[in-house]
């Protein structure tokens, strides 16, 4: 889990780019963006990941745990200097406020996942 929040991190930073999603996964992107600003709800369970984000090999706790922390202080520099992504392959157009909300949204996802 920690090392995928690394990941979904890279997204914003620009070490992963995502394949363009089709009309309708777009389509399921937008409304699921928008109805978690509207009800403030957490990433809808189920939600389709993209292959490359998705880790299913024995990672090193401590080597992740340190990796993510890492991540998450390039993630708020590149935050502070406006340098966001203006869009997401699943979640179309992109505003600061977006990338820092559906962050959010999904590391708290996942430390809930674990009750962490």
């Amino acid at each position: 889990m920690l090392f995928h929040c690394h990941l979904i991190l890279q997204i914003p930073l620009k070490n992963i780019d995502l394949p363009k999603a089709n009309f309708f996964i777009m389509l399921i992107g937008i409304t699921a963006k928008k109805e978690m600003w509207l009800f403030n709800n957490g990433i809808p369970h189920n939600m389709p990941t993209f292959q490359k984000l998705i880790v299913n090999f024995e990672c090193d706790f401590e080597m992740a745990r340190k990796t993510l922390l890492q991540t998450l202080k390039d993630y708020l520099e590149v935050y502070n200097n406006n340098q966001l992504p203006e869009n997401h392959a699943l979640f179309g157009k992109m505003k600061e406020k977006d990338w820092g909300f559906l962050e959010y949204k999904h590391l708290d996802h996942h430390l809930k996942q674990f009750n962490v």
